[in-house]
């Protein structure tokens, strides 16, 4: 009955399906976007978790607020808990991944990269002798392609971005800027809270001007990899991952179990998805310094979303 599992509205018109999102255009320009409790990985829906959405959309709606000064983003207004109303933006062909540490679990990660003996990515060659989850010298920008749905992002260097037409020099220069900015704050806002802000990815997009606006969220969860600050020395000096909030804790689970690129993904049992909930609201509480109190008001999820948007049919 919580679970936002499709957030689909006929009333509304431009319809899109993405990953964890369902999108509607309106004809005055704006984008409607609503956050359902999917949870993608390994290139597909693992499951549905009670409240990621409402979660996901608070936390972001608190980095965005926070980031305002450093640059211009989609958000217009919240109608509801898991929905925000923006700017419709072309979105940028690549997405920036900065990273502070050696970490991660998918197949882009510079850790699995390095696993395999790999030292030259991205553009750039790392040294010989790292740790897992051992901190860089500064933060690197890995970026990827931003494969369709069912498809793998696929490691891109600044010279094959540009060199592929994907972005201008200049358009580069300004989203790598503003992609180093955005988590050197967040690294520094997280540290405040006793966290580490490990890696995130950006997106970013033009609006009808040309103007390059951060869109999709923002040092979330699900778009970041934080740790638990007290806990890192320790992992780091064992070779195990630090206490984390972010949806490493269903990926490991998964990964533990199967080769999820190659093999069918199992059933997550109730308890795994339970305690993902416990884990998305307290790494809200702990990321914001604010008490997570769902919004439930409404029969379902969605008729409240209903509800709220009702002044947009």
């Amino acid at each position: 009955m919580r679970t936002l599992s499709d957030a689909f509205i006929p009333e509304l018109p431009g319809y899109y399906k993405g990953k964890v999102r369902e999108n509607y255009d309106l004809a005055d320009g704006r984008r409607i976007i609503i956050a359902t409790d999917r949870l993608s990985a390994f290139d597909t829906i693992l499951t549905s978790i009670p409240f990621k959405g409402e979660i996901l959309t608070q936390t972001a709606r608190y980095w965005f607020e926070q980031t305002a000064d450093i640059c211009p983003n989609h958000v217009l207004e919240y109608p509801d808990p898991n929905v925000v109303v923006g700017t419709r933006l072309d979105i940028l062909p690549v997405e920036i991944v900065v990273r502070g540490y050696l970490a991660g679990t998918t197949s882009t990660s510079i850790l699995t990269r390095y696993k395999r003996g790999e030292r030259e990515m991205y553009g750039m060659r790392l040294p010989d002798g790292m740790r897992d989850n051992e901190k860089l010298a500064e933060a690197i920008i890995t970026p990827t392609s931003k494969a369709a749905d069912g498809g793998h992002d696929e490691p891109l260097s600044k010279a094959e971005i540009i060199g592929q037409g994907l972005l201008t020099q200049a358009q580069w220069d300004t989203v790598s800027g503003y992609a180093l900015k955005l988590f050197a704050r967040g690294q520094a806002r997280a540290a405040e809270r006793g966290l580490i802000l490990a890696d995130t990815k950006y997106e970013f997009g033009t609006d009808a001007n040309g103007t390059i606006i951060l869109a999709d969220e923002i040092h979330t969860p699900d778009s970041s990899r934080y740790w638990i600050a007290a806990s890192y020395e320790q992992a780091l000096a064992s070779g195990t991952r630090p206490e984390s909030f972010d949806k490493d804790f269903i990926r490991s689970w998964v990964a533990a179990r199967c080769d999820p690129y190659k093999d069918p993904i199992p059933t997550i049992p109730d308890e795994i998805v339970e305690q993902a909930s416990r884990v998305y609201a307290q790494a809200y509480e702990a990321i914001t310094g604010r008490t997570f109190m769902p919004d439930l008001s409404g029969n379902t999820v969605l008729d409240r979303i209903r509800a709220n948007l009702a002044g947009y049919f």
